[in-house]
């Protein structure tokens, strides 16, 4: 049915599944598809992307949608379900901007798997099951996107849990981490005020088989121990829905997997080398099974969980229950996991679709993983692993501070091992005060006298943020410009 959308300033023809409700800064629309006439050819277009690693960030219209080209690299960092390489498309919301500092912003309230796409006449809103309310709005860009992050705050939940500071080994050591050398971290740690330590990927005898290997003799409960000795919380990353082929998860229990309607395993990404498989959660076996994991890792003595690659549980596939919706199995489970866990347990998600983990993690990775080069010349898909790919979809979604702790991932201070220059290492502090999010993983032994002091500052300064405009901030009464660096200039 035909309507006319009162927004304010601006009145916009809309095709609705019923009529529109007016809300403070806008309207709210009912569930279904939605297409609204936006008489805005020449708008900018703000595309949001899926999960942590997918691209997020502004476009002209005329230019080619921001996406990832990689069919093996989207199935692990996008939704390769909704992918268009004709249309600008986004995940949850969508904005268009126009020359004078407002937006026409609309984004989905709910579950499941909320889409939009984007031409320069219409702006179209769907849902894979179409139970999800929409919110459209029109005015200051940054009154707009916090009016709508606060109605995602009342409808799904905030965050609770605090991380405070974090230091982890994976951006030094990565899988080569072992017992010895984290003992010697510990100790060198001390003095530097980290709330907590969090051992990163390497500590598994195999990614979907939770126990420890032959690097960690002493067992994890005794490395809980040790770091909590320090007045430390003990972290601990686990990537508790996905499994490598080659695990005994995957070949003992393959029922407990997702699958395609002609039974076979359905791979959900690629990472180590190799395809890897995801938990089907609508099975009441694979419950069973990520309640023992959680309950486990947490008796051991972890109350900080890094939760990697948890996007898996919600792609596409044929489920035990093919009534729930892939975003509301995935919510499901880390419901799952925060009642195995408990209350106090701190819930990082990482490449976690966004909207389902709000209201459920207490934090969530809002950027690809930082690494110590800027960017890389053999590759220019948004979300690989460099500083300008994390810091680029950081800034663009900055505008969910409030409703769940933002992790841009962690700040390099080291020169060793380290392409990122001085100026580069600063905008990565900077994004992290921006954010109220701070850890690095630079082992203190590899810290100059200069370096640590850097770092010493970092973790001890409480600096106050307020933004100014789309890309600039005030931190603690110094202006902050991010434009150069969010639109991939020279650093």
């Amino acid at each position: 049915m035909a309507y006319l959308l009162d927004l304010g300033d601006r009145q916009i023809a809309a095709e609705l599944a019923g009529p529109p409700v007016p809300t403070e800064g806008g309207v709210l629309l009912p569930p279904g598809r939605v297409a609204v006439l936006h008489g805005m050819p020449d708008a900018q277009v703000y595309r949001h992307g899926w999960n942590s690693w997918s691209p997020s960030g502004w476009r002209e219209m005329a230019a080619p949608p921001l996406r990832i080209a990689s069919p093996e690299r989207r199935l692990t960092a996008d939704d390769t379900v909704w992918d268009d390489e004709r249309r600008h498309h986004s995940s949850a919301v969508m904005a268009l901007a126009a020359d004078d500092g407002n937006i026409l912003l609309l984004g989905a309230l709910g579950l499941d798997v909320p889409r939009l796409s984007a031409d320069r006449d219409s702006l179209t809103a769907w849902a894979e099951q179409q139970r999800a309310p929409w919110f459209c709005a029109y005015g200051p860009e940054l009154d707009v996107f916090a009016r709508y992050a606060q109605l995602l705050g009342d409808h799904l939940g905030r965050s609770v849990n605090k991380a405070g500071q974090v230091w982890c080994s994976w951006y030094a050591y990565g899988e080569r981490i072992d017992e010895q050398v984290l003992h010697g971290d510990l100790e060198g740690l001390d003095g530097l005020p980290f709330d907590v330590v969090q051992l990163d990927d390497g500590w598994e005898r195999k990614v979907g088989d939770w126990e420890p290997n032959t690097k960690f003799p002493s067992g994890m409960a005794d490395l809980a121990d040790r770091i909590g000795r320090t007045g430390r919380t003990a972290g601990l990353w686990l990537a508790p829905f996905i499994a490598l082929p080659e695990s005994d998860l995957v070949r003992d229990r393959p029922h407990l997997l997702l699958h395609d309607d002609k039974g076979a395993l359905v791979p959900a990404g690629h990472n180590w080398g190799s395809h890897y498989y995801a938990l089907d959660m609508t099975v009441p076996e694979a419950q069973d099974h990520l309640r023992t994991v959680i309950s486990t890792v947490v008796d051991w003595g972890f109350r900080y969980l890094k939760l990697d690659f948890v996007y898996a549980a919600a792609v596409a596939a044929a489920r035990h229950q093919p009534d729930i919706g892939r975003e509301q199995a995935y919510r499901d489970a880390l419901l799952l996991i925060r009642e195995a866990a408990g209350d106090g347990v701190y819930l990082l998600g990482c490449g976690a679709p966004v909207l389902p983990s709000i209201g459920v993690c207490d934090g969530i990775r809002i950027g690809p993983d930082v690494a110590p080069i800027w960017s890389n010349y053999a590759t220019d898909d948004p979300s690989d692993a460099t500083a300008e790919n994390a810091v680029v979809a950081s800034l663009n979604r900055l505008w969910l501070r409030g409703v769940i702790e933002l992790d841009p991932d962690v700040v390099y201070f080291r020169g060793r091992n380290s392409l990122l220059t001085a100026p580069q290492r600063r905008l990565l502090t900077d994004l992290a005060h921006a954010c109220g999010f701070k850890g690095t993983s630079d082992p203190p032994g590899w810290l100059d006298s200069t370096e640590r002091a850097a770092l010493q500052r970092f973790l001890t300064d409480d600096v106050s943020v307020r933004q100014l405009s789309r890309y600039r901030y005030e931190l603690s009464g110094r202006t902050v410009d991010f434009t150069a660096a969010a639109q991939r200039g020279a650093i």
